[in-house]
This record gives structure tokens, sequence and C-alpha cells, in this order.
């Protein structure tokens, strides 16, 4: 299962209660105040960890709550420091504070009987008149507010982890109170109170992964793209002569003679409408905001009854709709399936309708064309690490 959204709740420890104790020991039966202090709450940390390609273990436990800290006790003696809760993630998370919701008001334990259907002039409305104009609003069950795609809106960006060991404090533990003895004065030598301990920090977060890789392959659906994946890496993703067998982005390591190594993302095939988030567009397309260059890779033999060309201009109106940046990034256009008849006939056509693009043809299933299309992506990759 691959999870790269995920809606968490977290707290931090709450701080230990301060103590209220006096020295009781043989030759001092009364002594002064000597209540210790409360331990600090743990905190909630974040840490990037390149082993991790998800947020599986995130979609499992949702609720991530550290250590409260210990109370202080009598003969000064401070209370224990909660543990930090340590949480890993993969490298390339973005963590959202989501707006806090007010809580809603109890339900009626007594099942409210069904509502009639009411045409639109019996519904109830109320009005209300201001300012010169008056307002009619709708009170039927009927007028709903529309609900957003992903079920929580973004309120800002507070951490984006893309270093390996990197951390994060998302929520910071309370302070522990002090005991008594820290209230004594020479007013008031025998303090019978103490501090409470702060709250820990807590709040809602979206955890939304954006896979770092260098180099992404972009194209519709049954374009090739896992094929040409399982050509120059070792990752093999699942392939079938069928559309949208790519579920969710497949990440391939392409190894080179000198021991030189470079990661290809392997995004799910894009279609029209793609940056309204129509396909789950915006699920995809965050995956390729980090790639330093982009691979469009198109069906040279028209394979679904789409012209290439037309795919082309598709694409890179989806990309710079989705994001203006991703048009300035370099790009690679290659020509797959030229394997098939038609494909030779469509490639003139292509490079009549869309002058001075340079297009590699390749047959990844077949092995034709890969050690070109392996040379090219590398200098195109150093090329940009190099601006």
């Amino acid at each position: 299962m691959f999870i790269d959204e995920i809606r968490i709740f977290a707290r931090a420890g709450h701080g230990g209660k301060g103590c209220v104790a006096f020295l009781r020991e043989t030759f001092r039966p009364k002594g002064g105040p000597s209540g210790g202090n409360g331990g600090r709450g743990g905190n909630v940390v974040l840490q990037a960890d390149h082993d991790l390609n998800n947020l599986v273990a995130q979609y499992y436990t949702p609720r991530l709550i550290a250590e409260n800290g210990h109370a202080g006790m009598g003969k000064g003696m401070d209370g224990h420091a909660g543990d930090d809760l340590l949480v890993k993630v993969p490298c390339g998370t973005l963590v959202w504070r989501l707006p806090t919701v007010p809580a809603s008001p109890p339900e009626n334990k007594s099942p409210a009987p069904a509502p009639l259907p009411v045409s639109a002039s019996q519904r109830p409305v109320l009005r209300a008149s201001g300012g010169g104009r008056a307002m009619e609003i709708d009170l039927s069950a009927e007028a709903e507010a529309p609900s957003t795609s992903t079920g929580a809106a973004k309120e800002d960006l507070i951490a984006d982890l893309t270093g390996h060991g990197q951390q994060f404090i998302l929520c910071r533990g309370g302070r522990g109170g002090l005991g008594n003895r820290n209230f004594a004065t020479s007013r008031r030598q025998t303090p019978r109170f103490a501090q409470p301990g702060e709250p820990g920090e807590e709040g809602d977060f979206l955890l939304e992964l954006r896979l770092i890789a260098e180099v992404g392959l972009v194209g519709y659906p049954n374009a090739g793209k896992s094929t040409l994946l399982a050509a120059i890496s070792q990752a093999r993703p699942k392939i079938a002569p069928y559309p949208f067998t790519t579920l969710h982005p497949q990440i391939g390591m392409v190894e080179y003679p000198d021991w030189h190594r470079l990661t290809v993302c392997d995004v799910p095939g894009l279609i029209a409408g793609a940056h309204r988030n129509v396909g789950l567009g915006h699920a995809f397309l965050r995956h390729i905001e980090r790639c330093k260059v982009l691979v469009l890779l198109l069906d040279m033999a028209g394979t679904d009854g789409r012209a290439p060309w037309d795919d082309y201009h598709q694409l890179l109106d989806e990309l710079g709709l989705y994001d203006r940046r991703l048009l300035a990034r370099p790009r690679l256009v290659v020509a797959n399936k030229m394997d098939e008849p038609v494909a030779e006939a469509n490639l003139r056509k292509f490079k009549r309708r869309v002058p001075r693009t340079p297009v590699l043809p390749i047959a990844a299933v077949f092995d034709e064309g890969i050690g070109r299309f392996r040379t090219l992506i590398r200098e195109a990759v150093a090329e940009a690490v190099s601006r």
C-alpha cells in the first residue's frame, strides 16, 4: 500500500506538576518546604529517513502523543522529563498545519425522522435585511457547502524535510510546574501550593510526500513509462497492455559503469484536466515538482487513437496550468513504441507539426535506443545541477 498524504493529530507531553512537601527528618521535625519541580513533557519530533518511501506507518498510527513529564517529589527531587516521541518519515515530506476545527455540539440520541421531499418554493428560507439590501439563506438540508477534494484545508507550510536525518520538532512539550520550595520567602516560609505543569502543544497536521527524484517520466496512460523504467533500472513495476496499470509513483535507480547513479520517478498517467485534479492529477503531479529533468514520453504509434502531437501539447498545457515553473525545467521528448509500423510516419508528422523540438526515438520493450536515453538524461541532470 502506497500512502503519500495522511492527516495526523499530534500532542506533546504535558509538564509534570510541582510537589507540595515539607522536610521531616530526625532532628529536623519541622523542616522547610522541599517540594520538587515537575519534569518537562516530551516533544513530538519528525525525522527524515531515506530508507522509507511512503507514509504507511502514519496511516496506522494517526495519533502521535508523547510522554507526559513526571510529577515532582519530596526532599527536593525533581520529576523525570517525558521521553520524546521520534517519528520517522520519508525524505521529501512536507508538513502542513491544519486549521483547528471547533467541537461539534452533542448529537441527539433519538433518531430524527426522514425529511419529506419539498419543492423549491416550499423550502424554509431565512430572510434578513441589512446595508440597504435583502438576503435570502436556504435553510433546507439540500443546501450544503462545497467540500474540498482532500477533506482538509491546508493552512500554512511549517516544514519541508528533504535531507536524511533532518529533524523538526512538531510539538513542544510543556514545562514542568515549580514545587513549593521555589515560593518560600522570608514572610511566607511554609507555602502550601505549587504550580501545575503546562500543557503540551497539540494540533492537526497534514503530512504530504513529494518524492525526491532527479528525472521524472511524464506521459499519458499506456505510453510505456513503466516499461521504460524497467528497461533502464532494476525497478520492476507492474506492466500490462491497458491504461492506468501504474496506480502510484514508482522510483528506479539508474546505474552507470562508473558507479554514477540517477533516481527516476515514474508518475502514473495523466489525463486532460489533471491540473484541476481530474483523475487524481494533483496527487501525481506533485511528485515531479522536485525533479531536475522532465521526460515527456509519447506513444508515437497512437495505440489509444490519440495523435502524438496533440499529446505533446496537452502535456505541456497540464504542466503549465499546474505550475508554470515546471515549463522552465529541462525536458527531453521521447518517442516510444517505434517498433510499430505506423510510428515512423507519425514521427515525421510530429517533426513537421512541432518543429525545433528534438525527439529521441526508442522502443523500450525491445531495448532500442535505451543506451542513448541513459546518456541524455545523465547529461541533462548534470547541466541542470551546474546552473
